[in-house]
């Protein structure tokens, strides 16, 4: 077998998942991570379709589940907070999952989950992020911002929707391949204790004006809170570049007289010390490798949240490139110039399941598009979400996530089930 070295950009979900099956195979393991810590912070995640046998494969389905958020359902409301509409989750272990899968959990959660998986035999240096890195014949020399330079047989960028791995790749001539959908969304969480006979659930407001107002619960004493739109999305990622609190200005102005219980949580959003804007954008790309560099998770194909499926993508995304790294370079025979091959196989491999995901999320043909904007017209959406929730309809798991791909099919790896190994 060949031992590899290789640095991977971005402790996140991708980056530890990926560290998580090559530290299992022997290899060096460098994770790189530009924040001072783990940065465990985020919001609400689920896993569907073929992320939930890869997290099965990776045996940790037990210790996933006891950090899961036990969110029961979906409920929609109308301008005075009147339920229309409730979808509850799907525990039957069949079949689509609804809105709320059955494996639902706090992003940090689940990041803090891998990280302690491989801590133990992986090298993370945090505070750090690549300078510039030189392709060379047989590896790839990185220098860090902090004077450290290296060479790595592999360096695989899995930094995020803006990666910069991604960005030195194709050279600064280039396009970046972000395509914004014109959709914004402000996370933050506010303090809000649980109440008698309460459930975990999530609420949905659709506002005028193509908005969405939406708050999970997660804790007894704390809930999430989303604000989405798309009016004025230019303006909302103008603001992006002058800081937070004119990110929060832009969306208090915009969100206040939406309806329900805008005004309170736009006050909570500006007293709020974890705000986070996303603007939503899908990230295409001819290529995810280039010579000793390949991409992963988000900085290669990012989803959106729009699809449901960024989650999935990524573990399955890590899964097949370990896979293929494995398969190439493992075993007695196996060789660091069969490298170039195992990336091959994994865009071959991967990219059908990708472009599934992907289909048809273009700027302004997206379902928040799709939206109506006047009251009349979400009087007669919520009409139709009401009856579809009365029959058991569950045309969001059917129409608006993306969890069934098709035909394509998970392939196994010899040595890549640790349920098996436990045995």
């Amino acid at each position: 077998m060949a031992v590899l070295k290789i640095m991977i950009c971005g402790a996140g979900i991708a980056g530890n998942s990926l560290a998580y099956w090559l530290s299992q195979q022997g290899h060096d393991i460098t994770v790189l991570e530009r924040h001072p810590d783990l940065r465990s912070t985020g919001l609400q995640i689920d896993i569907r379709g073929h992320g939930i046998e890869v997290l099965k494969r990776m045996g940790l389905e037990t210790d996933f589940r006891n950090a899961a958020v036990k969110e029961q359902g979906l409920e929609f409301v109308n301008r005075n907070g009147k339920r229309v509409a409730y979808f509850p989750v799907n525990a039957t272990g069949e079949g689509l999952q609804s809105f709320t899968t059955d494996y639902e959990i706090m992003r940090g959660d689940l990041i803090q989950l891998l990280y302690n998986k491989v801590k133990d035999r992986v090298r993370f240096v945090f505070g750090a992020f690549i300078e510039n890195f030189k392709q060379l014949d047989d590896s790839v020399e990185v220098e860090l911002s902090n004077g450290n330079k290296d060479r790595y047989d592999l360096l695989i960028g899995a930094d995020g929707q803006w990666s910069r791995t991604r960005k030195q790749m194709l050279g600064a001539q280039a396009k970046d391949p972000i395509h914004l959908l014109g959709v914004y969304a402000g996370y933050f969480t506010i303090p809000r204790k649980i109440t008698d006979r309460e459930i975990y659930k999530g609420t949905a407001y659709i506002a005028p004006g193509k908005r969405l107002l939406f708050t999970r619960r997660h804790q007894k004493d704390r809930i999430q809170v989303y604000l989405v739109g798309l009016t004025d999305s230019d303006r909302v990622l103008a603001a992006r570049k002058a800081g937070i609190d004119q990110e929060k200005a832009v969306l208090a102005e915009l969100f206040r007289s939406a309806g329900w219980c805008s005004e309170e949580l736009v006050r909570q959003m500006e007293e709020s010390d974890d705000f986070y804007c996303e603007h939503m954008g899908v990230v295409r790309i001819d290529s995810w490798t280039q010579g000793h560099v390949a991409l992963l998770g988000d900085a290669a194909s990012c989803p959106t949240a729009t699809t449901g499926m960024g989650t999935t993508s990524s573990l399955v995304g890590a899964y097949i490139l370990a896979g293929e790294i494995m398969a190439r370079c493992g075993g007695p025979n196996g060789s660091k110039e069969d490298l170039s091959l195992a990336l091959h196989s994994y865009e071959e491999r991967f990219r059908p399941f990708m472009e599934t995901v992907q289909k048809g999320i273009e700027k302004d043909k997206t379902y928040w598009h799709m939206m109506p904007s006047g009251a009349f017209m979400l009087a007669i959406l919520n009409f139709i979400l009401s009856v579809a929730s009365f029959f058991r309809l569950d045309v969001l798991a059917k129409h608006i996530m993306r969890e069934d791909t098709g035909s394509w099919k998970l392939p196994g790896y010899e040595g890549m089930d640790m349920r098996k190994s436990k045995k």
